[in-house]
Parts: structure tokens; C-alpha cells; sequence
């Protein structure tokens, strides 16, 4: 019986097949689905900004890309898993709302999806796929059996990744 786990925003959670990660209200937020399809373990991080650099309070590591990818990869190697196998898929990182002006710093989405990209490749992870950008929100549900990242949206459709 295979059962589907709830990933809140600024959380992370880890599954085996067959159950499976779901995430909803993905606007500027990642979901960061990391697999090592050997064992058939899975991640999913569900970040809200690009670096705990300039957090005031950057306990939650789960909050931010560059923490939420140390905390993904360590715990999944606790059960497992080998960083040199781990493969990732990404979705999210929309901007959800215009703002006058051309000021980076309410580019979130797109910072958020830079900053993941990076870090990524900083753990030499192979992006598989990603769904990012636009200005629709996500919920995703990921599969560590397949490696399926079903990506839902709001007058978008839906599409595995």
C-alpha cells in the first residue's frame, strides 16, 4: 500500500518507493526532487529562497537552495542513497505577481531557480528536467519508483517531467 507524503513550504521530506512526495502552492518556491534510482529513494525540498547567506535566521535549512540541497543529499545518504548517483528534477520558480520597475531583488522565482541550478551543479547532481518560470503556481508529486515528476497547474495542463 503505497502512501502519498505531504512536503509544507520550507520542508523537506524523503520517500521510497512506492510511496510518493507531493507539494502544492509552488509560486516563486522550488520543489527539489533529488533520486538515487538504484534504491529507489527520493527527496523532495520545497525552498523559498535562493541563499541563507543573508538570513537573519537561517535555522530552517530546508527554506532556502543552497542549505535545502546539503540537508537533501546528507539525508539521503544517511539511508543509502550515493551522492555520485543522485539525479534531480526542479519545478516552480514562477513570479507570481509584476512589480513596477526592474529591481532583481523581487525577481524571487527566477533568483530561486538560478540559485538551485548552481548549487546543483556545486554537488555535481545532473538536472534531469526542470518546469520553471512563468507566472502560474504548481504542485508537483513526485515518483522515486519512475523518477516521474508530475507538474499540475492552474489553466497550464499537466505534464511529467
Amino acid at each position: 500500500m503505497s502512501k502519498i507524503i505531504q512536503v509544507g513550504m520550507a520542508d523537506y521530506k524523503m520517500a521510497t518507493a512506492p510511496d510518493k512526495l507531493i507539494t502544492a502552492g509552488l509560486g516563486s518556491c522550488i520543489g527539489i526532487c533529488l533520486y538515487d534510482k538504484v534504491i529507489k529513494l527520493g527527496s523532495l525540498t520545497h525552498i523559498m529562497l535562493p541563499s541563507s547567506s543573508q538570513a537573519k535566521n537561517a535555522s530552517n535549512e530546508a527554506k532556502f537552495a543552497d542549505t535545502g540541497i546539503k540537508l537533501a543529499i546528507r539525508e539521503m545518504e544517511k539511508n543509502g542513497a550515493q551522492a555520485s548517483r543522485l539525479l534531480a528534477k526542479i519545478a516552480g520558480g514562477a513570479q507570481m505577481f509584476k512589480f513596477s520597475g526592474e529591481s532583481d531583488i523581487m525577481k524571487i522565482g527566477e533568483r530561486n531557480s538560478v540559485a538551485v541550478k548552481e548549487n546543483l551543479q556545486l554537488h555535481r547532481i545532473k538536472l534531469l528536467s526542470s518546469d520553471t518560470g512563468g507566472n502560474y503556481g504548481r504542485t508537483i508529486i513526485f515518483d522515486p519508483e519512475t523518477g516521474d515528476l508530475l507538474v499540475k497547474t492552474i489553466g497550464h495542463g499537466e505534464r511529467i517531467i
